[in-house]
């Protein structure tokens, strides 16, 4: 087990507005965090700090061992992976769903003048397998069901074997059928010991994989809660953070939330 991101005292104003507010934050190899918090609270902005896409304001990050302000970024996004729907919208829609997951391995969208080799596409073929794409790696990403492109996304992201995974909102917007499709696989990987660290982004607790150990629940650019996820995710914790009564339930592994 070691420290694969280490945020103390961190704060990022934009345009004079305070986005993440004085969050010190530690996340181990061995755990899968998930972010919850209203619309707003900073969420994705945090997940971008954890990429090296964005540098605090204050405070300081420590992202793999490198402090963002004193590393090469370009280097350092290499050994993170990371699944978001901004990233897929720079992919070709031309592209085969192969080369959309095999140029992870230069951080880059769209197949140019890299040069890969034949271990680059056994892995590549053998991620889309375990992402149920194997039958899609010739086709054009854009001809990808919602769906399939959230997996591509995910295989993307896996591909380079990655560090530390990063998802943003992996499930979103999907219908019944593909989400929990999505959740079993991610269930699977975020349970296997050999696994990177895993934090990611949701509105929904019904989209949190089995498998997840650690939740961080964001109110206004603050940490307003962080730990175990069943200390972390409970009625009194959600129903401050929303400003609303809810009630959490937990079954299966699973969560769920209702208002009173």
């Amino acid at each position: 087990m070691n420290e694969v991101l280490a945020l103390e005292n961190l704060s990022l104003v934009r345009d004079g507005r305070t986005i993440l507010d004085s969050v010190s934050w530690t996340v181990q190899s061995d755990e899968r965090w998930v972010i919850v918090g209203p619309n707003g609270a900073g969420k994705t902005t945090l997940l971008k700090v954890a990429a090296a896409q964005l540098q605090p304001s204050s405070g300081s990050a420590r992202v793999l061992g490198q402090s963002l302000g004193e590393v090469n970024v370009f280097d350092l996004r290499t050994r993170i992976g990371f699944a978001s729907t901004a990233i897929a919208g720079r992919i070709p829609n031309s592209e085969k769903v192969l080369d959309a997951v095999m140029t992870a391995s230069y951080a880059v969208t769209g197949r140019s003048k890299e040069m890969y080799d034949d271990v680059d596409e056994r892995r590549a073929r053998r991620v889309l397998k375990e992402w149920q794409l194997a039958d899609y790696a010739d086709r054009p990403f854009g001809t990808l069901s919602d769906g399939e492109k959230k997996r591509a996304q995910i295989a993307r992201a896996v591909m380079p074997d990655p560090e530390m995974l990063l998802l943003d909102e992996p499930v979103a917007s999907l219908d019944i059928g593909s989400r929990e499709a999505t959740i079993k696989i991610l269930s699977g990987y975020a349970s296997h010991p050999q696994a990177p660290a895993i934090i990611m982004v949701t509105h929904h607790l019904e989209e949190i994989p089995v498998g997840f150990t650690h939740a961080l629940i964001l109110a206004e650019g603050k940490v307003l809660a962080a730990g175990p996820i069943n200390q972390t995710l409970t009625t009194d914790k959600l129903s401050q953070a929303y400003g609303l009564e809810l009630e959490v339930v937990l079954a299966g592994g699973r969560f769920a939330v209702r208002a009173k």
